[in-house]
């Protein structure tokens, strides 16, 4: 015989309540993703980055250079992303690495230095992310071998977006970088942060009108709400998601940790996830891609932007398929 179900038993009325407590949950969190603006006003933006020049375009000019920036703004890039540091006079540059002995020869920090005493930069530089290919300049190119300021990128350039990474958790190098971004009346068109979360937040704190990157424990905590259906309820107080393309990095590893990396880029790139960012307003910016399958991939996902270390590449790239990229994303 079918036994009969006690409607009134605690059990039967706790599995009730748990049901309702999931299918709420469930319902909102979809409901959630798709409209967002429900919950959360969207996110707004002074300018749209399509070609991002990693560096200045590291793979044409020498690193972070005046002559590297002159070339992406030839090559028509919407964004330059460049790296700061402090010297020991109080000076903002701009320099990827704290230790100059890969980039001067010189096995010294910049913070040791007062900016007219620093090094100029070698006359050939490998890339970070194809370490074959070598930029090189001449012995005597002056001024493609000195390190800048940051000042002086904001005088020549004032309004191309520019992206800054705070390349060490200095709080005097935070307050001199807001102070020169506030001067130059550059809030709406700077994007700053780093990978670290302690620096992000002392730059929230900074200034919360300045376009904000997420650190890389908050794109893993992120990612991990975005999959347990949190996410659409999480307010969110970064503007720009850049994060790397994991495929990129497959020629680097073999075995079981070629297949981390295939599962890394279905879960970071899921196209739901990154449609969700977008209906909030977030841009996303993929780095660093310097092949056209590259640029082939990242463009068929919902994303707002490439970084690259070749500005006229991806330029020609987005010129060629100007009207396949109309009709995409």
């Amino acid at each position: 015989m079918t036994e009969k179900i006690d409607f009134s038993s605690k059990e039967f009325i706790a599995g009730m309540i748990a049901f309702s407590i999931a299918f709420v949950y469930v319902s909102s969190s979809l409901l959630l993703l798709r409209f967002p603006w429900i919950l959360h006003k969207r996110k707004k933006h002074y300018f749209k980055a399509r070609h991002i020049s990693h560096r200045g375009g590291a793979g044409e000019r020498l690193e972070n250079t005046m002559p590297a920036f002159e070339n992406a703004i030839n090559n028509k890039t919407d964004m330059i992303e460049l790296d700061v540091q402090l010297t020991s006079d109080g000076v903002v540059v701009v320099s990827h690495d704290s230790n100059l002995e890969r980039k001067t020869g010189v096995n010294a920090y910049v913070s040791d230095f007062k900016f007219e005493e620093l090094p100029l930069i070698k006359t050939r530089l490998p890339l970070d992310f194809d370490r074959s290919h070598i930029t090189t300049c001449s012995e005597d190119a002056t001024q493609e071998r000195t390190i800048i300021t940051l000042e002086e990128v904001f005088e020549k350039y004032p309004n191309i977006p520019i992206n800054i990474d705070i390349k060490t958790d200095n709080d005097l190098l935070i307050e001199k970088v807001n102070s020169l971004i506030v001067s130059y009346k550059r809030e709406n068109l700077t994007v700053w942060g780093n990978f670290g979360r302690n620096v992000t937040n002392k730059c929230y704190k900074a200034n919360p009108n300045i376009g904000l990157l997420f650190s890389a424990p908050k794109v893993a905590l992120l990612t991990l709400s975005f999959y347990i259906g949190l996410l659409p309820f999480l307010p969110i107080k970064e503007s720009f998601f850049e994060v790397i393309m994991p495929s990129i990095l497959q020629d680097r590893f073999v075995g079981y940790q070629r297949v981390m990396i295939k599962i890394l880029d279905c879960l970071l790139l899921n196209r739901y996830f990154l449609r969700h960012l977008q209906r909030r307003g977030i841009q996303i910016y993929l780095w660093v891609l310097n092949e056209e399958e590259q640029f082939e991939k990242a463009f068929r996902l919902p994303i707002d932007g490439v970084m690259t270390d070749f500005p006229s590449k991806l330029t020609s790239y987005l010129v060629e398929r100007k009207h396949l990229l109309q009709n995409q994303n």
